[in-house]
């Protein structure tokens, strides 16, 4: 799996039907900052509302999952939100000029196509992970489904699906890993049985269904007036049923290509968690109404682990920069280089760590037998956090010294200690502007805030 955040390298745009609304649409992906995820934007509605692709934010899941924020609503998202997970984009902004995305051929392989014509950028992030702790379990006895999220360093999904149905049996689908999904799953088209056309159209969905963009199901006999029924229903001069059972001679891309859909369904409704998901994803006869349900109860283990805005440390990733390359850019040598990575860094926000050890040098002189990191030495690994924010807005950081000048609102708020980490997060307050940077700089041991303060400082060039 990637550990670097991604988005795409240009603004592309796809068009097409919707499949409940039968409305066409343009789709266009845009380019976003780290951290940003996924969101829908409405451009035809006044003010240009935004969706957050959040699971608190479905609001109806007959046949497709719908998300609505402020009274802007998107049908039927799960498609493209499976081709993002699929390709580890982490941030993209999808702007509709309709209410739901088009449906093309009722899979995610042409959202790929699209995608990959965009070509997928790094950012200097790290992703942060929801890594499930411990196994979670989600169950409707009535429609007999179960699903489970196991721990895992990795993401796998398997879903069983039976429908006591002569023509699909009983049938599996898995991956082992989230690149399979391409080339195994993303291809797969949204199917339905023929007992369920007329409901779902007398229901107004499925109005811009199509047999070029979802498998109907055959499994009873069809008499010769519910056929031309049916080619008026879907405007064709003619449907058959061949002899496998499905409608009008479409040839399966898999044999158990309903299953693969179910997956992708699956995989694009727990990307509404809002973080990318490490764990064993098991499903019985999932469907979306099961998949929200068990998305929102991962959301709710996923936010018992700490707020959100804390920077999150993993010391298994690998750093955006790492000590060498710090040393490239901040002047400071021993016994005041205090800053060991950079785990964030984007166009107003940095995060830095600092590992606090007994072998520090002022724990010599200060409380030699009661260590506590003075809280100036604190600030200053802060400010060094801060000056990487800086000094990344010109070309030539080497070049460049870093000076204070002020700070504002210091608060010490508990004793940190040696074998803490700390986590620093520090964010431009408002524009460089002459050199000068003014910013909100809060350091983290754990969930804890134990230091914050309003730091202001300019940039000057060496040879100035």
């Amino acid at each position: 799996m990637k550990v670097k955040q991604h988005t795409i390298g240009k603004q592309v745009t796809i068009s097409g039907v919707g499949l409940h609304t039968g409305v066409e649409s343009n789709m266009t992906f845009v380019p976003a900052s780290p951290n940003h995820g996924y969101k829908f934007q409405r451009v035809d509605l006044e003010g240009a509302p935004i969706i957050d692709a959040d699971v608190d934010n479905v609001v109806d899941v007959s046949r497709g999952t719908t998300i609505e924020q402020s009274g802007a609503r998107v049908n039927t998202v799960e498609h493209v939100l499976a081709a993002l997970v699929g390709l580890e984009i982490d941030n993209v902004l999808i702007q509709l000029d309709g209410p739901e995305p088009p449906i093309m051929d009722g899979s995610s392989i042409q959202f790929i196509d699209i995608l990959e014509d965009a070509g997928l950028k790094e950012q200097n992030a790290l992703r942060r992970f929801f890594e499930v702790p411990e196994s979670i379990h989600y169950r409707d006895s009535d429609r007999e489904v179960e699903m489970a999220a196991l721990p895992l360093d990795d993401y796998r999904v398997t879903v069983m699906v039976d429908y006591n149905s002569p023509v699909l049996g009983s049938q599996h689908a898995s991956i082992m890993d989230i690149s399979q999904f391409k080339s195994e799953i993303a291809s797969c088209r949204t199917f339905c049985f023929l007992h369920e056309l007329e409901m779902l159209y007398n229901q107004n969905l499925i109005q811009g269904g199509d047999l070029n963009n979802a498998i109907v199901v055959v499994d009873r006999v069809v008499t010769d007036e519910e056929l031309e029924g049916l080619a008026q229903m879907f405007n064709k001069p003619k449907v058959e049923v061949r002899k496998e059972g499905i409608l009008n001679n479409v040839e399966l891309r898999y044999k158990n290509e309903p299953a693969r859909h179910k997956l992708l369904d699956v995989v694009g409704d727990l990307a509404l968690v809002g973080r990318p998901l490490k764990a064993q994803i098991l499903a019985a006869r999932p469907g979306h109404a099961a998949n929200v349900a068990f998305a929102k109860k991962l959301k709710r283990s996923m936010e018992k682990l700490g707020p959100s805005h804390i920077p999150h440390y993993d010391p298994k990733l690998p750093p955006v920069l790492d000590i060498n390359q710090i040393s490239n850019i901040l002047p400071h040598r021993y016994p005041f280089q205090l800053l060991d990575k950079i785990i964030y860094l984007d166009d107003t926000v940095v995060a830095g760590v600092k590992n606090v050890t007994i072998n520090e040098p002022f724990f010599m002189g200060h409380f030699p037998n009661n260590p506590v990191m003075p809280g100036v030495m604190q600030v200053e690994a802060m400010a060094q956090t801060g000056g990487i924010l800086v000094l990344s807005t010109v070309e030539d950081p080497e070049n460049y010294w870093t000076y204070f000048l002020g700070i504002e609102s210091c608060k010490f708020r508990k004793m940190v200690l040696p074998g803490d980490t700390l986590v620093f997060k520090c964010e431009l307050l408002s524009p460089i502007r002459r050199g000068i940077a003014k910013m909100k700089g809060e350091a983290y041991v754990g969930n804890t805030l134990v230091c914050e303060a309003v730091m202001t400082a300019s940039i000057v060039r060496k040879d100035a």
